[in-house]
């Protein structure tokens, strides 16, 4: 089985599946086998990837609910190397129908075990909360990925998240372990963002990586394009972030 990647953070906004979606894109165009899974009942990173949340019969929700379910029934292909199990918006009743007990956030990894899909990555997209989706996303993994905005309140948040991972790592899934703490959404030229950017490196010596991913106007339009940056403006600053990122990932990543 490939490297099970969760990128997580409570708070919206941060660039959570900006970062699944390229990195993803980034990775297969050096040749990886990318699996990403969408667990945000948004459909954010489905859509932007032209999948409508909305009309598909067979999403992670089907994974999350159903026994015996194939794990290639529900990918939908991007491209040759790069292929996704897509949300839909019957996530958002996930902790209503299944309930709270801790066994049901052990459905993903169960899913993804079991799965004889060949690839090199899963990384997981989750939701602006700790509830039972991101949990899910937490306990399949053994790798996590925190995307941090570069503002004083994305970063002050940082620190609530590790400990609520600690406790996930403690009683659910002592496997997992901080892959790093990515910057994004910097913005060249802001002392705010450079002051923010420093007190990361302070507060994380060892676990910030060293990619840096800036605010792009490009970013935040290929979505609407239904493409990745790569593809949509393959010069972009983000775009060279995102690969630089994904070959920060190979290196640095838990084999």
């Amino acid at each position: 089985m490939g490297r099970v990647i969760v990128v997580a953070n409570q708070k919206g906004g941060v660039g959570k599946t900006t970062t699944v979606a390229n990195l993803g894109a980034a990775l297969a165009e050096l040749g990886q086998r990318v699996v990403l899974i969408d667990l945000d009942p948004q459909g954010s990173l489905t859509a932007g990837l032209g999948f409508d949340p909305y009309s598909l019969t067979r999403t992670a929700y089907t994974l999350l609910t159903r026994e015996r379910v194939s794990f290639g029934s529900v990918l939908r292909t991007v491209n040759d190397r790069l292929v996704l199990v897509p949300a839909s918006v019957d996530l958002a009743l996930l902790d209503v129908e299944i309930g709270a007990d801790t066994q049901h956030a052990f459905r993903l990894r169960a899913a993804i075990e079991s799965s004889r899909v060949a690839a090199d990555f899963f990384l997981i997209d989750t939701p602006p909360n700790l509830g039972l989706l991101t949990a899910n996303g937490l306990v399949a993994a053994r790798e996590l990925l925190v995307p941090v905005q570069c503002t004083y309140l994305a970063m002050r948040g940082v620190r609530g998240l590790l400990e609520s991972v600690g406790r996930i790592h403690d009683r659910l899934n002592p496997e997992l372990e901080l892959l790093g703490v990515l910057a994004t959404l910097y913005k060249a030229g802001s002392e705010h963002a450079y002051e923010v950017l420093e007190e990361l490196r302070v507060t994380f010596p060892s676990r910030l990586l060293s990619t840096v991913i800036e605010e792009d106007d490009a970013a935040a339009q290929a979505p609407a394009a239904h493409q990745t940056v790569l593809t949509y403006r393959p010069q972009s600053e983000s775009a060279g972030a995102f690969k630089r990122l994904a070959a920060e990932v190979i290196r640095n990543g838990r084999h």
